[in-house]
């Protein structure tokens, strides 16, 4: 069973198109920075760290870390790479949206937050993204965590 949290992985499998949003004015190989595209990713971005606001303060530091990391990584993406790395990552954020309202309606203590990988979906990825998968899973099964957080909530 190939369990770790959504956003490990989510970014790596941006293979498929895009059934959101309307990108027929996206053409292959031109680098993404349109006024709209901007506008899209800052507010799916800014999703994204808000959901995150949810998750245990660990898994929280190391999961906007992640986004960060990805989402400055991908600035000059062509248009299929933009269309591949967008329809994943609202993806993650609608499947981290709805278990954020299961767990805060439920009230439920130790609501597993992520999802399954499948084989499948596994077997699309690169060497150097397995590579990377297993880091990030290895770092956010550690019991002692290698990574600084600060909670807006406690004191300075």
């Amino acid at each position: 069973d190939n369990v770790a949290p959504l956003w490990l992985w989510r970014s790596c499998a941006v293979t498929r198109s895009c059934g959101a949003g309307d990108h027929s004015a996206l053409q292959p190989g031109k680098v993404m920075s349109g006024p709209a595209h901007v506008s899209r990713v800052r507010l799916l971005y800014k999703r994204i760290l808000l959901l995150h606001r949810f998750l245990p303060l660990d898994l929280r530091a190391l999961g906007d870390q992640y986004v960060r990391d990805e989402f400055r990584r991908t600035r000059g993406a062509t248009a299929e790479e933009a269309r591949g790395f967008l329809a994943e990552w609202e993806a993650y954020k609608n499947t981290l949206h709805t278990q954020v309202m299961e767990s805060v309606t439920k009230k439920t203590e130790g609501i597993r937050f992520g999802t399954d990988l499948s084989g499948e979906k596994l077997a699309q990825f690169q060497d150097s993204q397995i590579g990377q998968l297993y880091e990030l899973m290895q770092e956010a099964t550690k019991p002692n965590r290698q990574f600084s957080f600060q909670d807006d909530h406690l004191p300075k």
